[in-house]
């Protein structure tokens, strides 16, 4: 059956500003290193973030099926951003949004969804392999609900089929095709899917590495096979136990295991030495383009991450002293 849905007549539109972002020189440190190193500013979509084109390919992918009617209500389960993304879109596209989310995620997220008339459900911070985790509650609650669609970003190939389409090409574009590396962390994997294989379709020797936190078995898988992981992180949204659909499209060529304190560092350096006070997940990415860089100094090689979201969604905890020295995150200075 085709999809009735309104849809927003105008490219004006929120849902048609999604995408195009910039990509933007990383100065302090492609100087530093020798290196052109360049972040994706996926913090200048509507929604503030990387995660609205997961929901701009996960909505229009329904809506293509059928599979969205008018006044439906999407269920997801999300750290926060992706929730956000389809809050914001279903705002303007007539349809209703109920999320699960861990409890434990920035205070800031919470709110904003609430501004956008979202309803969340908060979910003890469990493993996977409880049924309580926000990934199965929202599965029951898109069986039950009438009218509702499970968005499931973590399973659904639109989401990284939608980076696929739009956010690879765009970089390979952005850097009129010399693209060295890209990095970035997992979570769903949309982003990593999409971008590995748009990259990789153009120039099977662009090196795709994933950068993941402690406490994530993703590195462990790439390096030995098994999935194990060690630590733990602050980050929010990013990190996985468990191998997704979305992770099974990545073509990966290696993997860094990122710690903390050098995420931390690099969120400080980069809001005082190039003017981004960007979020943790981000700042997790750019150590990795760092790390990267050191290896290859003063080489000119291009190294493309994603500026996943901005660091005023995390303020209560990136900015609070007290909260930093809790967690044993005072930042340092960068060493290049």
């Amino acid at each position: 059956m085709a999809a009735t849905t309104r849809i927003p007549p105008l490219p004006g539109s929120v849902w048609d500003n999604v995408g195009n972002t910039p990509l933007i020189r990383i100065h302090s440190l492609s100087e530093a290193t020798g290196c052109e190193i360049y972040g994706k500013a996926e913090f200048l979509n509507p929604g503030g973030s990387v995660k609205d084109r997961a929901a701009k390919g996960i909505i229009a992918d329904a809506e293509a099926r059928g599979l969205l009617q008018p006044g439906a209500t999407i269920v997801e389960g999300t750290a926060g951003n992706t929730g956000i993304g389809l809050a914001t879109l279903a705002a303007e596209r007539g349809y209703k949004v109920l999320l699960t989310m861990p409890d434990d995620q920035a205070a800031e997220k919470y709110d904003l969804l609430g501004a956008l008339g979202a309803e969340v459900r908060k979910v003890p911070a469990v493993p996977f392999a409880n049924p309580n985790h926000f990934y199965h509650t929202a599965k029951r609650l898109a069986e039950e609900l009438p009218n509702a669609y499970w968005a499931n970003q973590f399973e659904n190939p639109a989401n990284g089929d939608f980076h696929a389409e739009t956010t690879g090409p765009e970089i390979w574009t952005q850097t009129g095709g010399k693209v060295d590396f890209f990095t970035c962390a997992v979570g769903s994997s949309g982003t990593m899917s999409g971008i590995s294989r748009a990259l990789k379709a153009r120039n099977p020797a662009v090196q795709i590495v994933i950068a993941d936190p402690g406490g994530s078995g993703m590195y462990s898988y790439l390096k030995t096979g098994e999935i194990k992981s060690e630590g733990k992180s602050v980050t929010e949204g990013i990190g996985i136990m468990r191998i997704t659909e979305n992770f099974r499209a990545i073509v990966a060529d290696d993997a860094l295991r990122v710690h903390d304190q050098d995420m931390i560092n690099l969120v400080f350096h980069l809001a005082k030495h190039d003017g981004l006070f960007v979020g943790t997940s981000s700042g997790l990415n750019v150590a990795a383009a760092l790390e990267i860089a050191r290896a290859h100094r003063g080489s000119g090689k291009t190294i493309v991450t994603v500026l996943c979201d901005s660091g005023s969604r995390y303020a209560s905890r990136l900015l609070n002293a007290a909260w930093r020295t809790e967690k044993g995150l005072e930042p340092q200075p960068v060493v290049v």
